[in-house]
């Protein structure tokens, strides 16, 4: 009996996706069965909301997706990011968020079909190497691969990201709205076994293509990394504790304007 005819696929010969266009990932064909949202207060008063997002980043959305922010609009800011490198990588950051954060914010508060947003939520995040350079996305292959080989042979970077948020006030008190914000540090260890083979083959995926740093720990780029001190989330993007705590902190300035209003009332009252 002759020996069945196997029929070999050839091998994709087409150059990866441009980094001007990176193609994201599809979804899996049978998605998993996701956890319940958190049964809280805070985030059961925000469902039948408007909460902006005023970020792109499918990785933010899908933290704060975690935590029941299900409704979320996408509004990312197309403000250019100008802020000179020369600044600390805090402020860096902070500034990035904020400017994201008011820019959304001011655009949208009248809005006169949609109403008012109830939240609004900007973030940004940057990598900083052990000589304090601030890594941003890779441009083109080139930078992505030195910006991993410069990663390795440090060994030891951190990871940067503010998150800021605003939100009405119901109170008439100048100047209207609530804003806060926060940062947070998380110290990355990367291999520095790693052969370039295995930077030059990731950096073939193109997964790190729009990640500041050039790799997203919460995939094919875990290999690249030996561990971590501080939040895993805040390498993916989003600090998750941080941010829940920073939403409750800015919601809760109505109540806390309204208990020093009535203080202040009572006061009055028995001095008269």
């Amino acid at each position: 009996m002759a020996d069945a005819k196997v029929n070999y696929i050839r091998a994709p010969t087409d150059a990866p996706p441009s980094y001007d266009h990176v193609i994201p990932a599809a979804p899996p064909r049978h998605a998993q069965r996701l956890p319940l949202p958190l049964a809280l207060p805070l985030i059961d008063s925000l469902r039948t909301k408007r909460v902006i997002l005023a970020s792109a980043s499918p990785r933010r959305k899908q933290l704060l997706n975690q935590i029941g922010l299900t409704n979320l609009e996408i509004i990312p800011s197309t403000v250019p990011e100008a802020f000179p490198k020369s600044l600390s990588p805090f402020e860096y950051v902070l500034q990035t968020a904020l400017q994201k954060v008011q820019t959304i914010y001011s655009h949208e508060i009248n809005n006169a079909q949609l109403g008012d947003p109830a939240l609004v939520i900007a973030a940004d995040t940057v990598v900083v190497a052990s000589k304090g350079q601030i890594l941003e996305k890779p441009r083109s292959e080139a930078e992505h691969i030195a910006m991993l080989k410069m990663l390795r042979d440090t060994g030891v970077h951190k990871v940067f990201t503010a998150v800021a948020a605003m939100a009405p006030l119901e109170t008439a008190r100048d100047p209207g709205y609530a804003l806060e914000h926060t940062v947070e540090e998380t110290t990355v260890r990367f291999n520095k076994n790693m052969s370039d083979e295995y930077l030059l083959a990731y950096v073939k995926t193109r997964e790190g293509a729009d990640k500041a740093g050039g790799y997203g720990i919460q995939g094919i780029g875990a290999i690249l990394v030996d561990g971590i001190d501080g939040s895993f989330d805040n390498v993916v993007g989003l600090p998750l504790k941080a941010t829940l705590d920073l939403i409750t902190k800015v919601l809760d300035q109505d109540d806390e304007l309204e208990d020093e209003f009535e203080k202040k009332l009572d006061r009055e009252n028995n001095l008269g």
